[in-house]
């Protein structure tokens, strides 16, 4: 009587991809003691890693290794290998010269196609209906076109006699406010190659037409930081803006109000500005401007 073998044990044999490591799924955390500090340690690296971001954006004349460490509370180890992985993928950059970090440009690009027409224009909105409620009147958000503003953002005030600009309408840039807030961005030898090509055209006898005085009047509100239109687009309507900011500081627009002149005469614009100029902080610091609560 013949007896049936006993089967022979099948081993499986791990066949290593050639040229490379061969490739194991990583092992399922299964919720104890040891996933759980796995899954502390990455938010922790995470959280430091974002301290010494926003650190590193704060200084745009970049900022050394030593004070960085400092600022972040890290040891400088601990921050020397946060920021090489940064530098690697290119959010942080190293000047050679002066061996400082500053933000690099991918940073740059993803905050500009997050900030579209449509997000300024949610983020401003809320800002513009409490600066229409606490002036009386109407609230304008404008941004650069070409040689021209256009305004992408209005509310009305609560008082009569509101004087709104519908969405999307184009104005000129060197008889409103807006405009002029945002020419004062320009840098001299743009505002010169603006001026050489623009015609001043006069839409009131108040309107600015000559050079020179329209660049003393820009000038000015370069250095002052808010612009005034009394009767020089609208001869019923004054106007006064502030610039608002992204993330870079640079002038991204402007913010303003406007009303008849009969209930805002120059005295009243010049003490509603404060109002507006919070409200730009206020919107810069959601674009993340620096030096702005939140930004």
């Amino acid at each position: 009587m013949r007896t049936r073998a006993k089967p022979r044990e099948v081993r499986e044999i791990e066949l290593p991809l050639r040229g490379r490591p061969s490739l194991k799924p990583a092992p399922v955390a299964d919720g104890g003691e040891e996933g759980e500090d796995r899954q502390r340690g990455g938010v922790q690296s995470l959280g430091r890693a974002f301290a010494i971001l926003e650190e590193v954006a704060r200084n745009r004349d970049g900022i050394a290794l030593a004070d960085l460490s400092k600022r972040v509370g890290l040891h400088n180890s601990t921050t020397f290998h946060l920021v090489k992985t940064m530098v690697t993928l290119g959010y942080i950059r190293r000047m050679r010269e002066s061996k400082r970090y500053r933000v690099g440009r991918p940073l740059f690009a993803l905050a500009a196609g997050a900030l579209d027409e449509i997000e300024m224009v949610s983020l401003a909105t809320p800002i513009l209906e409490d600066l229409s409620r606490e002036t009386g009147e109407s609230g304008h958000l404008a941004v650069r076109m070409g040689d021209a503003v256009v305004v992408i953002a209005r509310t009305a005030g609560p008082g009569a006699f509101q004087l709104v600009d519908r969405v999307g309408v184009v104005r000129p840039a060197h008889c409103t406010a807006l405009g002029k807030v945002i020419l004062a961005a320009l840098r001299p030898e743009q505002l010169d190659r603006f001026l050489g090509r623009v015609e001043l055209k006069a839409y009131t006898p108040n309107t600015i037409v000559e050079r020179g005085p329209l660049k003393q009047q820009i000038e000015d509100i370069r250095r002052s930081g808010i612009g005034f239109d009394d009767g020089e687009f609208d001869p019923e309507v004054r106007c006064v803006a502030v610039p608002v900011r992204d993330f870079t500081g640079q002038v991204i627009g402007a913010i303003g109000i406007s009303g008849p002149i009969w209930r805002l005469s120059i005295q009243a614009l010049q003490g509603r500005a404060r109002a507006v100029q919070a409200a730009a902080d206020r919107l810069s610091a959601e674009f993340g401007a620096p030096g702005t609560a939140g930004g």
